[in-house]
C-alpha cells in the first residue's frame, strides 16, 4: 500500500474501558494486568486497549479473535455505536468524536453501513421495503428507493424476491437481504460484525463468495469481524489477530501464516494448508538478472497449490510476473521449502 494513499478509516490509540473511573485505567499499570486481576483490583474491564490501525480505500481489513477479544467492541466504535473511552476514530480524516448529533447521523446514513450477525429485518415489511429502509429514512422518493432496492437485491442474487416477507426466506437469504440493505445507500465503508457465524457451512461459504464478488465489482472499504481464521484468510487483504483487547499481529494472509508473531498466532495457523495461502510472491527469489529469459511465467499472486502441478511436469524455474514486469523467480525447491518449513 502506498504511503501517499489517505486512509478511509483510521484509529489512533483507541481504548474502551467499562467500569468505575474508566479513564484512570488508560495508560496505568492496571491496564496491563490479566483480565481477572484487573477486574478484581479496579472493577474495570478493558475491552479495547490502545489500538491503532489504518484502512485504505478499497481494502478489506479483517479483525479476527476469539469471543471476548474485543473485536466487536472495536468495530462498533467506528460508527459510534459505542463511544471510545479515549483515542480518535477518523473517517476520511474527520474525528467522529467531534461530530454533533446531526453530522453523525449523516455519516451513518451516507458513508457507513453495517451488517450484523442477527439480520434485524422488519418482519411486517416486504423484502424490498426492508432493503429500501435506509433510503426512506434519508427522504428518498418512493419510486426511486424501490427501484434502487430491486437493483441491489438482484446484485446479491435475490432478484424477484422483493415482494416476499422475511419469514418466507431461509437464513442465508435473509443475510443476503441484510447485505443488500447495507449496500442500498452506496456507502463508502462497510462494517461486518460476524455476519455469517450463525449460518450453515455451505451457506456461509456462499456468502463469503458473494462478498468477494461484490468487492471485485464495487471496491468498497470493508472492516470484517470474525472468529474464523479460514474466513479471515479468504476475505482479508490484511488480517489483525486480536487477543485481550490488543492486536497481536497485523499482516497479509501470507505473513500471518508464514511468519506468526508469537505462539498464540502460531496455534491459530498450525493447521492451515500453507499451499492454499502462500503465494508465488511470498516464496520467490529476487530476479537479479538470473531469471530465465523465456519459458513459463506465473502471476505473483498465484497460490503455491497452483504451482505444484507445474513442477510435477518440469523442473524448469518459473518467472514470477506482475503485469508485464518480471519481479522474481521460483523453482521446485522454493515450493518444497514453503510446504515443509517449520513455523
Amino acid at each position: 500500500m502506498s504511503e501517499a494513499v489517505e486512509p478511509t478509516v483510521a484509529c489512533r490509540g483507541v481504548w474502551k474501558v467499562y467500569g468505575p473511573k474508566a479513564e484512570q485505567i488508560i495508560g496505568s499499570p492496571g491496564a496491563d494486568l490479566p483480565r481477572g486481576e484487573r477486574l478484581s483490583k479496579t472493577g474495570c474491564v478493558a475491552a479495547v486497549r490502545d489500538i491503532s490501525f489504518e484502512v485504505v480505500p478499497g481494502e478489506v481489513f479483517v479483525v479476527m479473535g476469539l469471543s471476548g477479544s474485543g473485536k466487536s467492541t472495536l468495530v462498533r466504535m467506528i460508527n459510534r455505536i459505542h463511544d471510545p473511552t479515549a483515542g480518535q476514530v477518523l473517517i476520511d480524516g474527520d474525528d467522529i468524536m467531534g461530530l454533533d448529533a446531526e453530522r453523525l447521523r449523516e455519516v451513518r446514513r451516507r458513508k457507513i453501513s453495517m451488517v450484523f450477525q442477527h439480520f434485524g429485518l422488519l418482519p411486517h415489511r416486504r423484502i424490498v421495503d426492508n432493503v429500501a429502509f435506509g433510503l426512506e429514512v434519508q427522504g428518498v422518493e418512493k419510486h426511486e428507493r424501490l427501484t434502487r432496492a430491486e437493483e441491489v437485491l438482484s446484485s446479491v442474487g435475490l432478484g424477484g424476491w422483493g415482494n416476499s416477507f422475511p419469514d418466507e426466506l431461509s437464513g442465508g437469504m435473509q443475510q443476503r437481504v441484510g447485505l443488500a440493505r447495507a449496500l442500498a445507500n452506496d456507502p463508502e465503508i462497510l462494517l461486518f460484525d460476524e455476519p455469517f457465524s450463525a449460518l450453515d457451512p455451505l451457506i456461509r461459504r456462499d456468502m463469503q463468495e458473494q462478498v468477494l464478488r461484490l468487492q471485485r465489482e464495487l471496491r468498497k472499504t470493508m472492516i470484517f469481524i470474525t472468529h474464523d481464521l479460514a474466513e479471515a484468510l479468504k476475505l482479508g487483504d490484511r488480517i489483525a489477530i486480536m487477543k485481550d483487547g490488543v492486536f497481536v499481529q497485523v499482516g497479509t494472509p501470507e505473513e500471518v501464516v508464514a511468519r506468526p508473531a508469537d505462539d498464540y498466532v502460531a496455534d491459530f495457523t498450525r493447521d492451515v494448508p500453507r499451499a492454499h495461502v502462500l503465494t508465488a510472491r511470498s516464496i520467490m527469489r529476487a530476479a537479479n538478472g538470473d531469471a530465465p529469459k523465456d519459458g513459463a511465467t506465473v502471476a505473483a499472486d498465484a497460490v503455491v497449490q497452483d504451482l505444484i502441478p507445474v513442477f510435477a511436469e518440469s523442473d524448469r524455474p518459473l518467472r514470477v510476473v506482475e503485469g508485464d514486469r518480471v519481479v522474481g523467480v521460483v523453482d521446485r525447491s522454493d515450493v518444497m521449502r514453503a510446504l515443509v518449513e517449520e513455523r
